[in-house]
């Protein structure tokens, strides 16, 4: 692992060839991009793909507000510099990242979306909401154990295996860790985003919409209503994967991120 403004990230590729920020989703780490990266680095990109803090090899930063994960976002990327990038997001990455990426529109030169949404009027699925809830968030998230989190993803996704399991596992270490969690739901005020509203569209950036079609958590509705919204996007749904798409599917989601950067973002 490597280290930059405070956070641990994993990176392969080049130096200076362009460049993908790869930021994962709840309650992921840069684990989830295992089979991206060297396949990015094989295409000539450089993949970066950062612990957002207090999960992973990251330190937490208290308090774990989602406007807290945005700002340690972007540190990271000012300090490593790595010119215009190709955002690939998923899950709360979504969150994180586009409204990064709003706010500083000029770093970047295109989109790849997967099973999160983006959307003012949004309402929370049931997890969420119980993590939302004073007291019962406090008693779900201390609840945890390292089996029953295990029971819990691969009930979940077919694809998770005990080495992400161990790697995600990190981001309940400690109470300091888990109250983060409780703190990224409840900043998570979708009306945060009414001024983001037509954002996407406006930047018009080249953009790839990936989602599981039994997601649970973030439906493929939000799939379509992305491609509707956003101006010559491509939307590609895999049949087989349910929310952790990228577990469910690495070869497929992988292949189909580096075909369309092929086609859409230029190397030199």
């Amino acid at each position: 692992m490597k280290h930059a403004a405070g956070l641990a990230y994993r990176a392969e590729g080049p130096d200076h060839a362009p460049a993908v920020l790869l930021v994962h989703g709840y309650p992921e780490t840069s684990y989830m991009w295992r089979e991206v990266l060297p396949a990015l680095a094989d295409a000539g990109r450089r993949g970066i793909a950062p612990d957002l803090p207090g999960f992973g090899d990251s330190e937490p930063d208290p308090p774990g507000t989602w406007e807290r994960h945005v700002e340690a976002l972007e540190r990271f990327v000012t300090e490593l510099d790595p010119g215009p990038v190709s955002l690939v997001t998923h899950d709360w990455g979504v969150l994180v990242g586009l409204r990064w990426a709003c706010d500083h529109p000029e770093r970047v030169n295109s989109l790849a979306i997967s099973d999160g949404g983006f959307f003012a009027d949004r309402r929370w699925h049931d997890l969420a909401n119980v993590m939302r809830t004073p007291g019962d968030g406090e008693k779900l998230i201390a609840a945890y154990t390292r089996e029953g989190f295990a029971e819990a993803m691969r009930e979940l996704s077919a694809g998770i295996s005990d080495g992400a399991l161990d790697e995600y596992w990190k981001g309940f270490a400690d109470d300091t860790r888990r109250q983060g969690h409780l703190d990224l739901y409840r900043s998570g005020d979708f009306e945060k985003l009414a001024p983001y509203e037509g954002c996407l569209a406006r930047m018009a950036r080249p953009t790839l919409i990936l989602w599981g079609a039994h997601d649970r958590f973030a439906t493929v509705k939000m799939a379509h209503r992305f491609h509707d919204e956003i101006h010559d996007s491509e939307l590609v749904i895999f049949d087989g994967a349910g929310h952790f798409v990228w577990e469910d599917e690495p070869a497929r989601t992988t292949s189909t991120l580096l075909d369309f950067l092929e086609r859409r973002v230029r190397t030199a």
